[in-house]
């Protein structure tokens, strides 16, 4: 069938207008909610400007449809709170709550606007409501329950938490987001209370734990309230090790190393691990310089597991203990030295063949060297050592290393550097290896040959430890802060050779070679390096007034200088650890953190600050 002209212009005529009007509507289907949250951004932008009336106006043509409900709700309520028109917003929330039953945020919205504006009874009658409707899901009780939290209702919130806790059956669920609440509340009980609960069924998740308490824990008082609550828990749940465990944790923050032992050394008994516990917070407890705790910790160990594995180490630490402790004695001991040098030789007649034994071989040899002036003693026993195949490739590096140390002691800078070159070339690319070109670097200066010196550090400057390149910087710009204007480096060499005589343990020399090199040279650039020196043989001889004296010259000629912050730092350190005078050593790292905000011993000196004022550390 085949159309005339007249039918086939109307049918394309219609066929356009249909097509028109299909994109027409299609058009507006898309544009409209465009359209919407163009209106409820313009809304938005009046509110945020405080044009409440012109907010309104437009959320109120919004909310008509129950489209927009979603974008507009939390941006309308707070409108129609700042125009305190209650009844609006209750109107507006009942009638969302109406049209979409199941999204809980509206019901929690409208409890938090009753909280607001109505009676107590009518507040808790909504909230009961609200409760009987999600009694049995545990879901919804949750949902509820985090939708007033944001609305502020927190005791509410509590309720909702704990209930579907209840129904889970499981006494972790819900802890952080209830430990929060608490915190929230300001029941610092309850918030622990919930930690420990989040870690109820999971030990994975105490380091977790440990890392929220430092951040809340703050005060002793909290602190004495963990340990309440954990000793408490203890009782109930005799076998749970994480409640020792974060009391050990209670105790570190205290510095009460003693306090953590008793703890470690019970999870040690009940684990049968041979003392592994007590090993790490004895080494805890010598890192801080608690030397007497460190000693009694690693001595428990060795007497009470004689046949466990921790027992080599054990012995081994108890003696460098006490050799850490007689060295930070000043003036140092020599009677003391020889004791230790026994103890050290019975250790390795006991331990040889296992590795501790060829440490506690090197630890004699180096006392014997360095405090006993038996260069010869130690030399033999260390040649002896790097023979052994069974002290280890390390061990022997580092002996080679001590040997080229010791005849720089003896005035042979040659075996020295031969020594250090060998290590430097069979270690590659390792920490062995950039300490003793660092070594090499240091004999160089000693020697006066700046230029070679220099070469060795810029290399150590990058791409080592960080000890490494800090003690590489710090002597590069030694050298280049005093030859720069010396063309000679007369004064330099000096200086360099009296460093060199206080390497070698003849302080007496090098202190008058000192003195009489500031009152030649006293307008050099030196001067104050030759101060640090003097404070420094000083505090070895147990000086400390002197000490503090030639430190002060630094601070009041030299405030300006490189070492300002290293001698108000050492100052304070003196008060503290020799003088025994808390209340200035305090007010002196008080002061330093104050004059040196930069330095790169502030972070120390704020946290010896809080500990001499009694604070928790973290």
């Amino acid at each position: 069938m085949f159309l005339n002209k007249i039918e086939l212009t109307f049918f394309k005529t219609s066929a356009i207008q249909w097509i028109s009007t299909f994109w027409f509507l299609l058009t507006v289907s898309v544009a409209t909610p465009t359209i919407a949250q163009s209106q409820a951004q313009i809304a938005s932008e009046y509110l945020q400007q405080g044009e409440y009336e012109k907010a309104r106006q437009l959320f109120e043509v919004l909310a008509e449809d129950p489209g927009n409900t979603q974008i507009i709700t939390a941006d309308y309520l707070s409108t129609l709170e700042a125009l305190e028109d209650y009844q609006a917003a209750e109107r507006f929330l009942l009638k969302s709550v109406k049209t979409f039953p199941n999204n809980l945020q509206y019901k929690a919205n409208l409890a938090g606007l009753y909280q607001k504006t109505a009676s107590s009874s009518k507040f808790q009658s909504y909230l009961d409501r609200i409760f009987q409707q999600a009694q049995r899901n545990p879901f919804e009780l949750s949902i509820i329950a985090q939708y007033l939290v944001n609305e502020n209702l927190y005791t509410p919130a509590v309720r909702f938490f704990k209930a579907s806790r209840e129904l889970r059956g499981d006494i972790s669920a819900h802890a952080l987001e209830l430990a929060a609440v608490y915190r929230a509340l300001g029941d610092k009980p309850a918030m622990i209370t919930e930690y420990l609960n989040y870690a109820a069924d999971n030990n994975n998740r105490l380091n977790y734990i440990k890392n929220i308490l430092q951040n809340f824990i703050k005060e002793e008082e909290d602190l004495s309230q963990l340990e309440s609550t954990l000793i408490n828990k203890m009782q109930e749940h005799p076998e749970d090790l994480k409640y020792p465990e974060l009391l050990i944790w209670v105790e570190l923050q205290r510095k009460n190393f003693y306090g953590a032992f008793i703890q470690a050394r019970a999870i040690d008994r009940r684990t049968q691990k041979a003392g592994n516990r007590c090993m790490q917070i004895a080494q805890i407890a010598l890192d801080n310089k608690d030397y007497d705790v460190a000693e009694e910790i690693f001595a428990y160990v060795a007497k009470q597991y004689p046949y466990g594995r921790n027992y080599a180490q054990a012995k081994k630490q108890w003696i460098n203990t006490r050799e850490l402790k007689i060295k930070n004695t000043y003036p140092i001991n020599t009677d003391d030295i020889r004791v230790l040098t026994k103890e050290y030789e019975l250790l390795y007649q006991e331990l040889r063949p296992k590795v501790p034994a060829f440490e506690a071989l090197r630890n004699k040899a180096l006392l014997h060297a360095f405090y006993l002036g038996e260069t010869e003693k130690a030399v033999q026993i260390l040649d002896q050592l790097v023979r052994v195949p069974q002290a280890g490739r390390i061990l022997v590096a580092k002996s080679k290393l001590d040997l080229g140390d010791i005849y720089l002691l003896k005035g042979e800078p040659w075996e020295s550097t031969l020594l250090y070159s060998q290590v430097e070339k069979s270690n590659k690319n390792s920490t062995l290896s950039y300490d003793a070109k660092l070594r090499n670097a240091r004999l160089n200066y000693y020697t006066g040959n700046f230029t070679l010196a220099k070469s060795h550090l810029d290399i150590l400057k990058k791409n080592t430890t960080r000890e490494i390149s800090n003690d590489a910087i710090s002597l590069g710009m030694l050298i280049t802060d005093n030859t720069a204007l010396d063309t000679n480096d007369v004064v330099m060499r000096r200086f360099a050779k009296n460093e060199l005589l206080i390497f070698q343990n003849k302080k007496d020399s090098a202190r008058s070679q000192i003195l009489a090199l500031i009152q030649e040279f006293s307008e050099h650039a030196i001067i104050d390096e030759s101060y640090w020196l003097l404070s420094k043989i000083a505090l070895e001889y147990g000086e400390y007034n002197n000490a503090i004296s030639y430190l002060d010259k630094i601070l009041e000629q030299y405030q300006y200088d490189i070492l300002a912050d290293d001698a108000a730092f050492k100052k304070a350190e003196i008060y503290e650890y020799q003088l025994k005078d808390v209340k200035t050593a305090k007010d002196l790292y008080q002061d330093f953190m104050v004059s040196y905000p930069g330095s790169m011993y502030v972070a120390e000196a704020r946290k010896r600050f809080r500990a001499l004022r009694g604070d928790i550390l973290n």
